[in-house]
């Protein structure tokens, strides 16, 4: 969108085809920031509107996730979490995961969800999936709160040694990392499902299987003394080392390699550029096709 000078016989803005590959007019995404703001209040408010607990849900999920992946994989797969408690080791990978899952199987049906709006007003596309990302941040948080009232809780009363040191400063590095991983990979799967409207049920789908192969429910260590031959394959997961990062940041426990860290974070930078311009792309014509 160009502006031009306003006077009594001219248009205040034109809207304008975008005809170059890199295109993406960020400028406009921070001129509508408060739009931004809106769509946020927005998810927040609709996801769980007429709900008898509301936004109590964000705290039962990560709860109940939590106490079955501690009976399924701790008593009976025997899947040890040692020295960390069962439970704070669960509830600490779930709650970076759900970050993850969120924002990319939200973002993924951007076009799909919301072809009414596109179709009636003007405003940067990126502002919707982005309003994603930030609605989940506030979800995240409450999740957090949660997981410290775990610690808390083990403090008191059952002598967990829990300090809070330097390795904190790495949270907001993790999350920001994770968020990016999200928000690049749920736009490029949203030009995929504005035509192929089969991915929908394929992103739900791999998303869950993709739980499998992050150490959420296991750790790296678990890994490395246990199945070796499957460490590598592991690592090349680019989450495997944030969830990791994101542990040793909030327990000062897990595996953090310097080098995995700067390999997930080339593939958020590279995901979300390729994301941004094929987003681009197809926001051109994808009301032809939805």
């Amino acid at each position: 969108m160009s502006e031009i000078p306003a006077n009594d016989n001219q248009w205040s803005e034109i809207i304008t085809p975008r005809t170059k590959l890199f295109d993406l007019r960020l400028k406009e995404v921070w001129r509508y920031r408060d739009l931004l703001a809106l769509f946020v209040k927005r998810d927040l408010a609709a996801q769980y509107k007429q709900t008898v607990l509301g936004p109590v849900w964000y705290v039962i999920q990560p709860a109940f996730t939590t106490i079955v992946f501690f009976f399924v994989f701790n008593k009976l797969g025997g899947i040890k979490t040692d020295p960390v408690p069962a439970p704070i080791f669960y509830m600490c990978g779930i709650s970076i995961w759900n970050y993850f899952s969120s924002c990319f199987t939200a973002t993924s049906t951007t076009f799909v969800s919301n072809a009414g709006i596109f179709g009636k007003v003007y405003f940067p596309r990126l502002v919707l999936p982005l309003s994603v990302v930030f609605s989940n941040i506030i979800k995240f948080a409450i999740q957090l709160g949660l997981l410290f009232v775990v610690i808390l809780y083990f403090v008191l009363f059952k002598n967990y040694p829990f300090h809070i040191g330097t390795n904190f400063l790495l949270l907001p590095f993790v999350v920001l990392i994770m968020a990016g991983v999200g928000f690049g990979g749920g736009i490029i799967a949203s030009s995929l499902t504005t035509k192929y409207r089969d991915f929908t049920v394929l992103i739900n789908f791999g998303v869950q299987l993709l739980m499998y192969i992050t150490p959420v429910i296991y750790s790296l260590k678990f890994v490395a003394d246990k199945h070796p031959k499957y460490q590598s394959l592991i690592l090349a997961n680019p989450l495997s080392s944030l969830i990791e990062t994101f542990r040793y940041s909030v327990l000062g426990y897990g595996d953090v390699s310097v080098g995995w860290l700067l390999y997930s974070c080339a593939f958020m930078l590279v995901t979300v550029f390729a994301g941004m311009v094929i987003f681009s792309r197809v926001e051109r014509t994808f009301m032809d096709t939805v």
